[in-house]
């Protein structure tokens, strides 16, 4: 072995390695928010449940372009669990939502790949744009570090249906994903990140990773992993 090569082997070998996950339909089977806003709903505000058909008439405004997909969210969120809600009740609501979700709702692919990346001494990590308080709950579980959509607090610390900041997606999913990274002194060069997701949404990370993998992934999702060359998974 020639000296350059083996300075690239003992730098690749000296690298931190990073495993990063999207959630909703990477690792769960299915998109979480409209699933924990029926389980949060019932035991918070159970009345609110019959706002559901409201939920109609915020997607027909997205799809017609009228509200940003953070500002649906938002909608969502305040008509179906209410205005301002305790942080400590939502904290426990969101450790059983998290609860169901690794009983019921993972993929088998998912929980063996997640195995083999903490087997090869990966820091785990979860991007999602789901909300920080219940995605966190799910990532605890799983052993993940999450980054992910905050929540805005008021004066009482009471936790309300805005965004804090970005909405974890598209093009911000990576600019959180960096800030993170920056945020505890890890410069880019010296990690290896590989990054899962089932969405076109992602591109922008799964581009920026040293690999990117589609999984589950649609029929969009997989014309541009085969023209980016990601490989597909699950």
């Amino acid at each position: 072995m020639g000296l350059s090569a083996f300075v690239r082997l003992g730098t690749a070998l000296l690298m931190q390695k990073f495993a990063i996950y999207d959630m909703d339909k990477t690792i769960t089977r299915r998109a979480t928010f409209p699933g924990f806003l029926r389980f949060a709903g019932l035991r918070i505000a159970p009345v609110r449940q019959l706002l559901w058909p409201l939920v109609g008439l915020f997607l027909l405004g997205y799809a017609l372009k009228l509200v940003s997909r953070g500002r649906l969210k938002e909608l969502m969120h305040g008509a179906l669990l209410g205005p301002r809600l305790d942080p400590a009740r939502l904290a426990q609501v969101a450790e059983d939502f998290a609860s169901h979700i690794i009983a019921t709702g993972l993929f088998d692919a998912a929980h063996a790949q997640i195995a083999a990346d903490r087997a090869e001494g990966c820091r785990m990590v979860m991007a999602t744009a789901s909300f920080h308080y219940y995605a966190s709950a799910v990532g605890e579980l799983l052993g993940f570090e999450t980054i992910a959509t905050n929540s805005q607090r008021d004066q009482h610390n009471l936790v309300l249906p805005l965004i804090a900041g970005e909405n974890c997606y598209g093009p911000a999913k990576l600019r959180m994903i960096e800030a993170w990274l920056a945020a505890q002194g890890l410069p880019r060069e010296a990690l290896d990140i590989r990054f899962y997701s089932d969405h076109v949404s992602d591109q922008p990370v799964l581009d920026w990773a040293d690999k990117g993998y589609a999984v589950n992934a649609d029929a969009r999702m997989k014309l541009l992993a085969v023209k980016q060359g990601w490989p597909l998974r699950w």
